[in-house]
C-alpha cells in the first residue's frame, strides 16, 4: 500500500520525475493504486503533466513546487500527481482533450488540471505563475479556490463525468468517401507563403503537414504543394531554430521570423526534419540542404545516444546552469573577433536578442568559423540530456535513415539504420513491446512506427525476414488495439486502459497520427480488405476533425491509388 504523505518519485525513472523527487509537494505516480486512494479519501486530483526538457515546466517547478507555502496547500488539499508526458502519451492526450474542452484554446505543458476522486476532469490551465500575472492567477490562490469549490460543490461536480466524457468522445458521420484535395487546399491558405509555417507566431514546424504536401506534389507534379516545402526548409535550415554550430533544429520560435526559439531539442522534431530533407531532395537536389542533413544526422546520431543501449534518447534541455539558451547563444565579446564571421552570420554588437547573439545565417556556413564557434561552446556546460529511449521514436530514426539512403544510396546509412535495428530488438521483445520504462504501457505508434520500420528495413534490403516479422507484429497490433465496434485503432491497450475515456487518437500530434500511420501499413502488407474498414472509419472521423488529420489526407489517398492498382508509394505515385 502507498504511502501518500511524502513524495513518491525517488525510485522512478523517468527523468523529468527524477526532477521533482526532492520537491516538498508529496507527489504521486499515476496508477490504480493512487487513484483508489483519491477514491477513499474523497479528494480531488492536481494532475501535472511535462516533460524532462520542457522550459515552462521548470519555471514553474521553481516557482511552485519547490515553495513550502505551496506544497503545504498541495499536500492538504489534492492527491497530487506528476506524469512525464513523453511515458504516458495516451494520458497526455485525453487531458490535453479535456483542457481543449474546457479553455476552447490549444493546450501545452506544463498542463495542470483538476480532476474529480474518480479520475475525471472538471478544471484545468498549463503554466500558473506564482504571483498573478498577465490575467494568470496566482497559483496558491487558485489552488485554495479550486479546494473551496470542490468541497462545497462536490456531489455536482462528480455528477457532470458522464456529460464530459459524451463532449470528448469523437463524432463521426456516414460519410465513407470524399474528396480530399479542397481539404488540402484549404490547409494550404494558413500557411505563410513568405516566412513559411502556418501564419502568425509561436512558429512550430508542423512536419505531419510538410510530409503530406510532398506526397501530394509525387502525385501531381502541382509546385504549388512542393513551394510551401522549399520555404520551410530553408527558414529552418537558415534561422536560429537551427543550431548553426553542431546541427538539429529546436522545437519551435517564440516569434514570426524562426529567430528566436525555446531551444529544447526534440528527437521526434529532429527525425522529421530529416526525413523531410530526404524526401525533399529526392525532388530537387541541393547542395544546401544535403549538407544540413548530413550535419543534423551526424548530431543526433552521436549527441542523441543513449550508451547504455546504444539506442537514440529523448530531448535535450533548454536550460543550462539556470538560464534559458546559454549553452546555445553567445555574447558579442565571445565571437566578434573570429575573423569573417559577420559575412555569414548577423552578429549585432547589442545582439538579436535580450542582449545576446542567436545565429541566422547570411550565407551558407563557412566551416572553419564552426569550429571556431565549437571551440568557444564547449567551454560552456552542456543542458540536460533526457535518455528516455521511446520505441516509436527510435523506429522513426530508423526510418528517417533508410529515406536518407534512397536519396543517395550511400551504405552508411543503410548499415546505420540496421545496427540501431539489431540494438532495438535487443531492448525490447518483438512478441511484446513496450514504449519506453515500464513494461505495462505500449502505444498504438510504438506499434505502427515498428511496422513501419520493419517494411522500410524489407523495402531497402529485400530481406524476407523484415517483411515476415511485420506481418506478426500487425497481426500482434489487431488484437491489441484495434476495436471492433468503432472501427478504429485505440490509442493504448484495449485490455490496460487505466483513463477515465478510451483514447481514440485520430489527430496529428508531435508526430503522424498511429490510425494514419496504420493505414499506410495495411497497404504495404497487402491488406486491402482490412484497410478499407479503417480507412472508411477515417473518413467518418475527416468531415468533422479534417483540421486535425492532415496525416490522413495522404494515407487516405494512398489507399485508394492502391486500391485502383496504381504504382504508389508512402511518398506518391508513379503512374499519374
Amino acid at each position: 500500500m502507498i504511502k501518500i504523505d511524502k513524495n513518491n518519485l525517488e525510485n522512478d525513472l523517468s527523468p523529468y520525475l527524477k526532477q521533482h523527487k526532492n520537491n516538498p509537494v508529496n507527489w504521486q505516480i499515476w496508477n490504480i493504486e493512487t487513484l483508489k486512494e483519491a477514491k477513499n479519501k474523497r479528494l480531488p486530483i492536481l494532475l501535472s503533466v511535462g516533460y524532462a526538457s520542457c522550459h515552462w515546466c521548470h519555471v514553474m517547478a521553481h516557482e511552485s513546487f519547490e515553495d513550502n507555502q505551496t506544497a503545504e496547500i498541495m499536500n492538504k488539499n489534492f492527491i497530487n500527481i506528476k506524469v512525464d508526458r513523453e511515458e504516458r502519451p495516451d494520458l497526455d492526450f485525453i487531458f490535453q482533450s479535456s483542457f481543449q474542452l474546457f479553455n476552447q484554446t490549444s493546450g501545452g505543458w506544463p498542463l495542470t488540471m483538476f480532476l474529480d476522486e474518480n479520475g475525471v476532469p472538471f478544471s484545468g490551465g498549463t503554466y500558473f505563475p506564482k504571483v498573478s500575472q498577465h490575467g494568470l492567477p496566482a497559483f496558491k490562490d487558485l489552488l485554495i479556490n479550486v479546494s473551496e469549490t470542490y468541497k462545497i460543490k462536490r456531489e455536482k461536480i462528480i455528477s457532470q463525468s458522464n456529460l464530459i466524457k459524451k463532449s470528448l468522445t469523437l463524432r463521426k458521420n456516414l460519410v465513407i468517401s470524399q474528396d480530399l484535395i479542397p481539404i488540402l487546399e484549404n490547409v494550404i491558405t494558413k500557411l505563410d507563403p513568405i516566412k513559411g509555417g502556418f501564419i502568425g507566431s509561436p512558429k512550430f514546424p508542423t512536419f505531419s503537414v510538410y510530409g503530406t504536401l510532398i506526397y501530394y506534389f509525387n502525385k501531381t507534379k502541382n509546385e504549388d504543394y512542393l513551394k510551401p516545402v522549399e520555404i520551410l526548409l530553408k527558414k529552418l535550415c537558415s534561422q536560429g531554430i537551427y543550431d548553426h554550430v553542431e546541427g538539429g533544429i529546436s522545437r519551435y520560435t517564440v516569434d514570426e521570423d524562426w529567430l528566436v526559439p525555446h531551444f529544447e531539442k526534440m528527437l521526434y522534431d529532429n527525425v522529421q526534419f530529416i526525413s523531410l530533407l530526404s524526401s525533399y531532395l529526392k525532388i530537387k537536389k541541393n547542395i544546401y540542404f544535403q549538407n544540413k542533413l548530413k550535419e543534423t544526422i551526424d548530431f543526433i546520431n552521436f549527441e542523441f545516444l543513449n550508451k547504455k543501449f546504444n539506442l537514440l534518447g529523448s530531448a535535450y534541455d533548454a536550460d543550462s546552469e539556470g538560464e534559458e539558451g546559454k549553452y546555445y547563444t553567445f555574447k558579442y565579446k565571445e565571437i566578434s573577433k573570429i575573423q569573417d564571421i559577420e559575412k555569414f552570420y548577423e552578429i549585432l554588437p547589442n545582439g538579436n536578442w535580450e542582449n545576446k547573439i542567436i545565429l541566422r545565417e547570411l550565407q551558407d556556413p563557412n566551416p572553419q568559423i564552426q569550429q571556431e564557434l565549437l571551440k568557444i561552446r564547449k567551454t560552456k556546460k552542456k543542458p540536460f540530456f533526457d535518455e528516455k529511449v521511446q520505441l516509436d521514436l527510435n523506429c522513426m530514426w530508423i526510418s528517417s535513415l533508410i529515406n536518407t539512403y534512397d536519396l543517395n544510396k550511400d551504405k552508411f546509412y543503410l548499415e546505420l539504420a540496421e545496427k540501431f535495428y539489431i540494438n532495438l530488438k535487443t531492448k525490447f521483445d518483438e512478441n511484446n513491446l513496450h514504449h519506453s520504462y515500464s513494461k505495462d504501457h505500449v502505444f498504438l505508434e510504438d506499434y505502427a512506427y515498428y511496422i513501419s520500420m520493419l517494411l522500410d528495413l524489407y523495402d531497402a534490403t529485400m530481406d524476407l525476414t523484415y517483411k515476415n516479422k511485420s506481418l506478426k507484429i500487425y497481426s500482434n497490433t489487431l488484437d491489441k488495439f484495434f476495436d471492433k465496434e468503432k472501427k478504429i485503432f485505440q490509442k493504448n491497450l484495449l485490455s490496460n486502459n487505466d483513463l477515465f475515456l478510451n483514447p481514440i487518437d485520430i489527430g496529428d500530434s508531435t508526430i503522424p497520427n498511429g490510425n494514419s500511420v496504420m493505414l499506410i501499413n495495411m497497404v504495404r502488407l497487402g491488406k486491402l480488405d482490412e484497410g478499407k474498414i479503417l480507412a472508411q472509419s477515417l473518413y467518418g472521423y475527416l468531415n468533422i476533425y479534417k483540421n486535425y488529420m492532415t496525416s490522413s489526407l495522404k494515407s487516405l489517398d494512398y489507399f485508394t491509388e492502391k486500391s485502383l492498382g496504381k504504382d504508389c508509394g508512402p511518398d506518391g505515385c508513379k503512374s499519374i
